[in-house]
């Protein structure tokens, strides 16, 4: 939940920018790969960036979030061309009363046909929090950073129990920010609703979860860029496990006790180790 003074419009933008720059960083968003959404709930003037509407159909009815705005990447848009023309790569959708519909609003240097094909699942999530939270900004992120997603393909790491002790055990901030774990989501095409319905369900347990063989899906009701830190937080935690792998796994990470230890110190309520 924030607080006055809200965001303008540009300062989303903005930090919508900063976090693809990052994910392109990381090796998270390669060529056209990933996407971003925010939802907000206080006053903005779509048009002073984005002077061109249409209607258009929502891929679900959002009732209780009639009104809300949403600033979304359009698809095949590269993240990491976000800070140049944001306006070329967002488009911003305000829903009309009873959810059904909204109103797209695109800038004149618009390079996308429509939204991304994902926007089934953040439209999804950000309805699911916010309707249950009362929260008045949600950020959604999905991104394909490659270790984590390289060992979504190996079975052993599709338990979601050793998934997360074995990653979250590499470095104390890992627990501290991911104190609920990492969640899993067997494959499912992308875009479908099977993928919709599985990502709601995981994210209302975790903050971020992997789309098995496909990449993460991030959330943050503070900031577009700590839903980017959570991504690099749950890559940095895969790239270690990956690292050991390559040598014998002759690391051991930390212990559970050092890790209740840590938690125990900074007040982290946790239950998988």
């Amino acid at each position: 939940m924030l607080t006055p003074p809200f965001p303008e419009i540009d300062d989303l933008l903005h930090m919508m920018g900063e976090a693809g720059r990052r994910l392109a960083e990381i090796e998270a968003s390669e060529g056209a790969a990933g996407n971003i959404s925010v939802c907000l709930r206080w006053p903005v003037e779509p048009r002073s960036r984005f002077p061109l509407m249409e209607e258009i159909e929502l891929p679900q009815r959002v009732p209780e979030l009639a009104g809300a705005t949403f600033l979304v990447t359009g698809s095949g848009r590269r993240l990491r061309e976000l800070p140049d023309v944001p306006t070329a790569h967002i488009a911003c959708i305000v829903v009309d009363d009873g959810g059904r519909t909204g109103r797209l609003y695109t800038s004149y240097h618009r390079r996308f046909e429509r939204v991304t094909s994902e926007f089934n699942s953040h439209l999804a999530v950000h309805y699911d929090q916010m309707a249950a939270s009362g929260a008045n900004f949600h950020a959604v992120i999905h991104a394909q950073p490659m270790h984590i997603t390289y060992l979504s393909h190996v079975p052993r790491y599709q338990d979601e129990r050793t998934l997360n002790t074995r990653l979250l055990r590499w470095q104390p901030e890992t627990i501290v920010n991911l104190p609920e774990g990492i969640g899993f989501i067997p494959f499912a095409v992308p875009g479908s609703a099977e993928l919709m319905a599985g990502n709601v369900a995981a994210l209302r347990r975790h903050r971020i979860v992997i789309w098995a063989k496909h990449g993460v899906m991030a959330r943050s009701d503070v900031s577009v860029k700590r839903a980017a830190d959570r991504v690099e937080y749950a890559e940095t935690a895969a790239k270690y496990e990956y690292f050991n792998l390559q040598v014998g796994e002759i690391g051991e990470g930390l212990s559970p006790d050092e890790i209740r230890a840590i938690c125990s110190n900074f007040g982290v309520q946790q239950v998988i180790f």
